[in-house]
């Protein structure tokens, strides 16, 4: 039913669409076709941002308006084909945020999830609820919904990281809410680490109990991250669609990092190249070690370090990589899976 072609339409059936359109009425089988479809029609294409090539205008921004001026000073990446729109997958927004030395983003809070996926520099802060963490490359950070945060470099270096957020999400069940903290920066309350120290050694403190569904751990450093993905290579075959991947969880619940979205690592071997996979998730990548590319549909999106790419819902893609290489990623895939509709295919299916 839903593959099939609207009703032709009669002139007697167009001056009865005319005359309910005044009264806010239209008739669902003109529309059925487009809005029940028998596979996903992601609005979104392959895409991906070069950093050699977008870094210089980053920097340029750096230099005509100040983080605080800016509130965040952010270079959305736009989907082309998602014209007009802050968005990169259709439900995700992704960014590429800049602090320079000495500069601070002023804390606020909002009911916006937002991820960091740290790109370049190394030692800048985020602070996130009255405990700050330093920033290194690789570092995946949370700022969980409705928690204040703020972001300083009291480094000598430019520090640049991937923004990654449930915008249209929220936007999409009108539950935008925000607000700016009265100082430019929130007093630190618990030393740095204090929340991997509690949570992150597969130890969680007597008789706690989580009161969000965030992780309460939310630096997640590179460092360790790397190195189970090393254990993993040096103990088994990769899996044929995937190379080595792993998703980041909620040390309280095995749950994903973030409730509205699933963050994930992997690496894949020098020459390994993965077979055909598609997933109900537009998923956004970032090529962090080595070079490769990734074949998309009939595109083919060659990558190297630093570089972000998306693959949309249910776009047939592989990875192939020349050198061993590492790609981070994040798409909706928690909500999909809760509301029961994510689905994946492997091979040519």
């Amino acid at each position: 039913m839903a593959s099939e072609a609207a009703p032709a339409r009669s002139p007697e059936r167009q001056e009865f669409y005319d005359r309910i359109a005044p009264v806010h009425l239209a008739p669902l089988w003109e529309q059925l076709h487009n809005l029940v479809t028998p596979t996903p029609r992601p609005a979104c294409v392959p895409a991906i941002w070069r950093y050699r090539e977008v870094r210089p205008h980053l920097m340029r921004a750096g230099s005509l308006i100040t983080a605080h001026e800016a509130t965040r000073r952010v270079l959305m990446l736009m989907n082309p084909g998602i014209k007009g729109e802050a968005s990169i997958t259709g439900s995700l927004f992704a960014g590429l945020q800049l602090i320079l030395p000495g500069e601070v983003a002023p804390a606020h809070r909002h009911t916006q999830s937002a991820l960091r996926f740290v790109i370049e520099g190394h030692g800048a802060y985020t602070a996130v609820d009255g405990e700050r963490t330093a920033m290194q490359p690789g570092d995946f950070v949370i700022t969980p919904s409705w928690t204040w945060h703020d972001h300083g470099n009291d480094t000598d270096e430019a520090m640049v990281w991937l923004d990654g957020l449930d915008v249209q999400l929220v936007n999409l069940l009108n539950a935008s809410f925000a607000e700016g903290y009265p100082d430019e920066t929130q007093p630190v309350t618990r030393p740095e680490g204090d929340s991997l120290a509690r949570f992150g050694h597969n130890l969680l403190p007597v008789d706690w109990h989580p009161v969000v569904k965030t992780s309460p751990v939310f630096n997640y450093p590179y460092a360790r991250s790397r190195e189970a993905l090393a254990a993993l290579a040096k103990n088994g075959e990769p899996d044929a669609y995937h190379g080595h991947k792993l998703r980041y969880v909620n040390p309280a619940t095995g749950d994903s990092a973030m409730p509205t979205i699933g963050t994930f690592l992997q690496l894949l071997p020098a020459g390994f190249e993965t077979r055909p996979y598609r997933s109900t998730d537009g998923t956004v990548y970032v090529a962090f070690e080595g070079e490769g590319e990734t074949r998309v549909g009939d595109m083919v999106l060659r990558w190297e370090p630093r570089d972000i790419f998306v693959v949309p819902s249910w776009m047939p893609h592989a990875h192939r990589a020349t050198s061993e290489a590492v790609l981070f990623s994040f798409s909706d895939r928690p909500v999909q899976e809760k509301l029961g509709l994510w689905r994946e295919a492997r091979g040519n299916a």
